[in-house]
């Protein structure tokens, strides 16, 4: 199985580049995926419910990390400054669709939105 970025994915980069209230973020687009529906694809795989193959799981819309990451960190109350920036692990090889799920993957049903919504609470 392969899956696309999770949805705290933006606040994990921020948290590995962040240097005082500044974090820099690669403008990566990515189909995040909650960590829950991944969970329930597994479960599915290894109860041998599956057909067997190599599943691509992905969530089901397109995100700018750039906006997932001040969108999360915002929910969270974090004032941090986002520095759209390439470098390090994340160079321009990584821009476009790149990070973006084949068309046969399989999509899960949780939004970004609904995920940010439930982070909240």
């Amino acid at each position: 199985m392969r899956a696309t970025q999770f949805q705290d994915f933006g606040a994990q980069v921020a948290s590995w580049t962040r240097d005082g209230d500044t974090a820099t973020i690669p403008p990566l687009l990515v189909q995040p995926i909650a960590v829950a529906d991944l969970a329930a694809v597994l479960v599915e795989v290894a109860t041998g419910t599956g057909s067997g193959e190599v599943i691509d799981v992905a969530g089901p819309q397109t995100e700018d990390l750039v906006d997932m990451t001040r969108r999360t960190l915002a929910a969270r109350g974090e004032a941090v400054r986002l520095v759209p920036r390439w470098g390090g692990a994340f160079s321009t090889a990584m821009a476009g669709e790149v990070l973006l799920p084949g068309p046969d993957a399989r999509i899960a049903p949780t939004t970004f939105e609904d995920w940010l919504s439930g982070s909240r609470a």
